[in-house]
């Protein structure tokens, strides 16, 4: 008898081999590769991936689904960690594999409930080659969404700057036992190298995107002024230096321009600006 699900967990099951192997596919595992899974759950997914040759080292922190793992994979390519994927080094638990030679991807079908720190925790270094999951359709139109879209904002601009982003495709949320009540897609993310803001800085660019959203409305000017207490004369400065028509709204500036308008905010650069 397969384990039963938890709903404080999240868990929703897809069962389609072909899907399975469809999202499989887009990891791009093979041989060479060790895939850290978030969440196994019964393990359709695990079965995919290894039918890919990769190996997999699973965290699941349901103990009964855990130990029908533990049956179902013996003698693979597995291992499992029982334990909170949140609170785990990742890439402490594929270091034996990576140290001979394999390459490290992430993978999971992950709980819509801790999709944004579970996308933080695998781009935040040391980084994996890949990331694959399936998340909310919402959440996935929101993380590829370019300027201008109703879906762009500050989550969009955090991923895009250090990954290239892509929604492979959508699952409808009938393949699902039980079924969400949205539908889901396959978001595929590789981290840039070098990323367009270095990891020491992302706190800092974070808070400047999302002081500025919270103006999205507003020009540029306006909502620098306002975001940052400057006035007309250095926010305007501010904006020639990092190449953004003061006249745009921060919903249209791109990630590149955000990326700009950080290194010109930094100390060393404001103080050569005129003082207001």
């Amino acid at each position: 008898m397969s384990p039963r699900r938890r709903k404080a967990l999240g868990q929703h099951f897809l069962t389609h081999p072909p899907l399975l192997a469809r999202i499989a596919a887009v990891t791009g595992a093979t041989a060479q590769h060790v895939v850290l899974e978030i969440g196994p759950g019964r393990g359709a997914l695990t079965a995919a991936l290894l039918d890919r040759g990769a190996t997999v080292v699973a965290i699941e922190r349901d103990a009964a689904m855990a130990a029908g793992l533990l049956r179902r994979f013996s003698g693979r390519n597995f291992a499992l960690v029982t334990g909170d994927a949140l609170e785990l080094d990742w890439s402490a638990l594929v270091a034996p594999w990576v140290s001979a030679g394999k390459i490290w991807l992430v993978a999971g079908n992950i709980p819509y409930n801790i999709t944004s720190p579970l996308l933080d925790r695998a781009l935040t270094a040391p980084l994996p080659a890949a990331v694959t999951f399936l998340v909310q359709r919402e959440v996935a139109d929101r993380i590829v969404a370019g300027p201008d879209a109703k879906e762009y904002g500050g989550l969009t601009i955090g991923i895009q700057a250090v990954a290239h982003v892509k929604r492979e495709f959508t699952v409808d949320k009938r393949a699902f036992t039980p079924p969400p009540k949205v539908d889901s897609a396959v978001l595929h993310l590789v981290p840039r190298d070098p990323p367009l803001v270095l990891p020491g800085r992302i706190p800092e660019f974070r808070r400047l995107v999302t002081s500025l959203f919270s103006y999205r409305r507003k020009r540029m000017l306006k909502a620098l002024r306002e975001a940052r207490g400057l006035d007309a004369v250095r926010a305007g400065e501010v904006l020639r230096l990092a190449k953004i028509d003061p006249d745009l709204r921060p919903e249209v500036v791109d990630v590149a321009g955000f990326v700009r308008l950080l290194d010109v905010l930094s100390p060393a650069v404001l103080v050569r600006i005129a003082p207001s």
